[in-house]
């Protein structure tokens, strides 16, 4: 008798369970919310006439919705072997993040993430992207209110590469310019989420461009835009260009050494029982392959 042996194509580190698709769909509504607030609540709200609180309590919400979302997924299949390849690739690009901190969106850790997500799938890219947004906070001494933050979009941002279409057939160069596409336009989006979490501080500092909780929702979005463009424009764009660069360049390279170490982890390794025959004690024998 023989069980299935592993799944070839796509490697599934980490599977979504029912429980945890129900998890990312709560902390993805809280986090629209978190981000969106000034759009959703209207300018005689209660939400709106705390617009300093606000952010602080999403933040605090959002730590506890994160910890479940991972605990979740974990639940659905986090072994051994994924926890290793977890914290070597969370330790890689919380090292990564550094290097270009404060110099024009230098920043080489976004392309890593891309690619993880793309090879691991949604559920590992989730915990992978929340993961090291928060070792890189502890490492560059970045934590405060906007952490929570940063670690959902990151999560969101690799989740989405493990979404994208594909996964078994398309290959060379139209993965590497798939996921370039991909990983542009989600460093600005990246931008802007965090632009939202931190632009309701700002009412007092920009009168201009500021969050008026009182003004409606149109009045807001142009003081919005015009925020993101006199402030992280150029940042964003640095991110965008650093991520297809390195996407196009050593994204090939890259891949392969994540498609093979998953391969040599053997995340699906079956173990199949095979009757060679009665042995001396009339037993069959276990072969793990």
């Amino acid at each position: 008798m023989s069980a299935p042996g592993p799944r070839r194509g796509r490697p599934a580190v980490i599977g979504l369970g029912p429980r945890a698709v129900v998890a990312l769909l709560l902390v993805g509504a809280v986090g629209v919310a978190a981000f969106g607030w000034p759009f959703l609540a209207p300018p005689t709200s209660r939400v709106a006439a705390h617009a300093q609180d606000a952010p602080w309590l999403f933040a605090g919400l959002l730590v506890l919705l994160v910890a479940v979302v991972a605990a979740t997924i974990s639940e659905s299949g986090l072994g051994p072997k994924a926890v290793a390849m977890l914290g070597v690739l969370a330790a890689t690009g919380a090292a990564l993040r550094p290097i270009g901190a404060g110099t024009a969106g230098i920043e080489p850790m976004f392309f890593l993430m891309v690619l993880s997500g793309r090879v691991l799938g949604p559920g590992f890219g989730f915990t992978l992207g929340s993961l090291t947004m928060f070792a890189s906070a502890l490492l560059t001494g970045g934590v405060g209110p906007w952490m929570p933050f940063q670690m959902l979009a990151m999560g969101w941002f690799t989740m989405g590469a493990g979404l994208l279409p594909g996964p078994e057939r398309i290959r060379g160069t139209a993965e590497r310019l798939l996921l370039a596409g991909y990983g542009s336009v989600a460093a600005f989006a990246y931008g802007t989420l965090m632009n939202l979490a931190g632009w309701p501080f700002m009412s007092g500092l920009a009168s201009g461009i500021g969050f008026d909780a009182e003004a409606g929702v149109a009045a807001n979005l142009a003081r919005f835009t015009a925020y993101c463009l006199a402030t992280s424009l150029g940042w964003d764009l640095g991110r965008a260009v650093v991520t297809v660069v390195l996407t196009l360049t050593a994204g090939p390279a890259v891949l392969r050494a994540l498609r093979r170490a998953t391969r040599r982890a053997a995340f699906e390794t079956g173990v199949a029982f095979e009757d060679n025959g009665a042995s001396r004690e009339g037993h069959p024998e276990a072969v793990e392959r």
